[in-house]
């Protein structure tokens, strides 16, 4: 049984106020990949079936209780199940991961295959090994936000102590942070 609040909808797209202009989406994504943002990997279970998926949209919410939230596109194949697993595991990727990025954001791609190093861990959450840190969270909401949802979930497992600096996506591309 998933523990998830409804906490209403946002609509799909807001009316126009007259004489407002629709923003170009080419114009909203450029804005965009001028913003750095640190990289992680969301996974999921159903069934045993492990899912995955890179997401940039990470941010922490609040300490007491500590929570965090991250996007994810309703068109993602990670979605069906993320809408149902109660539990997922969030990871910090490091800047030496940049393969591990890669593949959890391409569609139809072996994200569990040989090449990933990874295991069940707590409440059955696929954890990735070698990242600089990870979490798995109760899954406490999912808000519906355009053509994504906005998860909300509590921490309750986590290892802070891993390997590398952070894997920053800036510009359309993964980089490193530089002393």
């Amino acid at each position: 049984m998933t523990a998830t609040t409804d906490l209403g909808t946002l609509p799909e797209t807001a009316p126009l106020i007259a004489d407002e202009p629709a923003l170009d989406q080419a114009v909203f994504r450029s804005v965009f990949r001028r913003h750095a943002a640190g990289v992680a990997v969301i996974t999921a279970t159903a069934g045993g079936r492990p899912v995955g998926f890179t997401a940039t949209s990470l941010t922490s919410l609040s300490v007491e209780p500590p929570l965090l939230s991250f996007g994810i596109s309703l068109a993602s194949s990670s979605w069906s199940t993320v809408a149902e697993s109660p539990y997922v595991g969030v990871h910090v990727l490091g800047d030496h991961q940049e393969p591990l990025a890669a593949t959890f954001a391409r569609s139809g791609a072996d994200r569990f295959g040989p090449a990933t190093d990874w295991a069940y861990g707590p409440y059955g959450v696929p954890l990735l090994r070698g990242v600089p840190a990870w979490l798995v969270c109760r899954v406490m909401a999912r808000i519906p936000a355009g053509d994504h949802r906005i998860v909300i979930a509590r921490a309750i497992a986590g290892d802070p102590e891993g390997p590398g600096g952070p894997l920053l996506y800036h510009q359309g591309g993964f980089n490193a942070l530089r002393d």
